[in-house]
């Protein structure tokens, strides 16, 4: 059944649509088929995707609020490119979150739910060298996601999410850099075995790491020449 099929059937359905045309938008744009600066018009993206306009609408409104896609009045809306002073200030407050996140996670989680950060951080290795790199991204995404909601704070975890959903291509951008697979896997570990020893100092260094080689493989990508590309 494709999205349109789908928009005849009941409400509860109707509304998973735009997730999921938001899905595949997501996956362009993370993969590049849709650079920064694309205008995502209208007429020409629902002919191409089989679908009515007003579930795309909603779908870049997804997308907008995650700050892959910016919105302009009267105009088509394109995709984000955001310059690189824009990237470090928010690379610089999404630091602290993930700091105190796992600083409260090393005092407030379940064992249970380190457990399952131990199991996510497992998956992502497994994977990482051979997996899709969308899938495996939203994994980690998912990991750091998981250490944050076992500080059991729903404020910074909140908080976290919308900085988490600004950034997602720009760290998916140095997620994909495989040449720093074992920082960022040993890393991830680090987190791991630091949550299991309910260490705050550990975890912060390791977070600080993590942190630092991403925003090292975002300055490498701008001054290369790419911009946000």
């Amino acid at each position: 059944m494709d999205a349109e099929s789908a928009q005849s059937g009941d409400h509860g359905a109707d509304r998973t649509i735009p997730a999921a045309i938001a899905d595949q938008l997501r996956r362009e744009i993370l993969n590049g088929d849709l650079p920064p600066g694309t205008q995502i018009k209208e007429r020409d993206n629902a002919d191409r995707l089989g679908i009515s306009r007003t579930p795309l609408r909603e779908a870049v409104r997804i997308l907008a609020k995650e700050g892959l896609v910016t919105l302009r009045p009267l105009r088509s809306p394109i995709v984000a490119a955001p310059s690189l002073d824009e990237v470090r200030n928010e690379i610089a407050v999404l630091r602290m979150l993930e700091l105190m996140s796992g600083e409260l996670a090393c005092r407030n989680a379940t064992d249970a739910e380190i457990d399952r950060i131990r199991e996510q951080a497992l998956e992502v290795a497994e994977l990482y060298d051979s997996g899709d790199k969308v899938d495996v991204f939203g994994l980690d995404m998912a990991m750091h996601s998981a250490i944050v909601a076992a500080s059991h704070n729903a404020a910074l975890a909140r908080t976290h999410q919308e900085y988490l959903q600004r950034l997602w291509r720009i760290r998916f951008l140095s997620a994909r850099q495989r040449h720093d697979m074992n920082r960022t896997l040993g890393d991830h570990a680090g987190m791991v075995d630091a949550l299991t020893r309910r260490d705050p100092a550990e975890i912060r260094r390791h977070i600080d790491s993590h942190m630092t080689g991403m925003l090292r493989n975002i300055e490498a990508h701008f001054g290369a020449g790419s911009g946000a590309d």
